[in-house]
């Protein structure tokens, strides 16, 4: 693909600037500048040479630019984009591409009405890869290879917008698919917001109980395993919680009622409702295992 002259990252954190230190290494951007409320994550960007500089005024960041990249905090979004739309409609900005890197995307397309004119060449978007460390520190140009980003484009995006997105991704090293919104906010629900809702309650649960520190003490493998996504930062979970609340609370209807069934089986001694429950649970998983992405561990899913 054609190198870009200008990439604007919104949000120097570990996805923005990965995506930056994946282009840059390939070759793929000639300049890439960022935006941000900290300057001293983008200093340390530019240092690190993810960037090549950087502004704390939006206009200027995103002035020329081809591809604008919103990849501030989920909650942010709406509000980022509300600013981009006056923006995008300056001259010298008719060709400028906006995609972003939000976990949901019903809040992010609903919003995306503020970009005006300039909604047709936005495409939303979310990788799905991420790691235990954060911040611009922790980018990499690798963090996208074997990972899938999925994207949402609407009715309103050019079809011309989001293939030249979806190249630009492929470049990255990541698979990437095409679904709805609605899909994609119910598929994170349940395999995404659901267990990290799950994992916080379990902690919290087993931390306030009188046994909280011998439970802690002797825990084993399975137990670290699954809890591992409760030192997930709390504030970016919980906007991810409200921001998708609607499909997050189908999927917590759903668990409920089948964690009720088991409480009901483990109080009669229904033997037969456990296995059953445990051995298509089973098959599932090991059905399902090969389809699984790479664990995207815990910054960014």
């Amino acid at each position: 693909m054609k190198p870009l002259q200008r990439l604007t990252i919104l949000g120097l954190g570990l996805i923005g600037g990965s995506l930056a230190a994946a282009l840059k290494q390939r070759g793929l951007v000639a300049e890439t500048l960022a935006w941000g409320r900290r300057e001293a994550s983008l200093a340390r960007g530019r240092e690190l040479g993810v960037i090549d500089g950087y502004s704390l005024d939006l206009a200027t960041a995103v002035a020329g630019a081809d591809l604008v990249v919103v990849a501030t905090p989920t909650r942010t979004v709406e509000a980022v984009l509300a600013e981009l739309g006056p923006l995008l409609q300056q001259p010298g900005q008719a060709h400028t591409l906006v995609t972003d890197v939000a976990s949901v995307k019903g809040n992010v397309v609903a919003a995306a009405a503020a970009l005006g004119p300039a909604r047709s060449r936005f495409v939303p978007g979310h990788p799905i890869a991420g790691s235990e460390r954060s911040g611009i520190a922790a980018a990499r140009p690798d963090l996208f290879r074997g990972h899938r980003v999925i994207l949402t484009p609407t009715e309103a995006t050019d079809p011309a917008a989001a293939e030249w997105v979806e190249t630009l991704w492929r470049q990255t090293g990541a698979e990437v698919v095409t679904m709805g919104v609605e899909e994609h906010d119910a598929v994170l629900a349940a395999t995404s917001h659901l267990p990290h809702l799950l994992a916080y309650s379990l902690v919290d649960t087993l931390a306030s109980s009188s046994r909280g520190e011998a439970v802690f003490r002797y825990a084993a493998g399975g137990f670290r395993d699954f809890t591992r996504i409760a030192s997930s930062d709390p504030v970016m979970w919980r906007d991810i919680a409200l921001a998708n609340r609607r499909a997050l609370l189908a999927a917590l209807t759903d668990f409920n009622h089948h964690l009720a069934e088991l409480q009901r089986a483990v109080e009669a001694g229904d033997g037969d409702h456990l296995m059953a429950v445990f051995e298509r649970a089973k098959a599932a998983r090991d059905r399902f295992a090969s389809q699984m992405q790479p664990s995207a561990t815990m910054s960014q899913e």
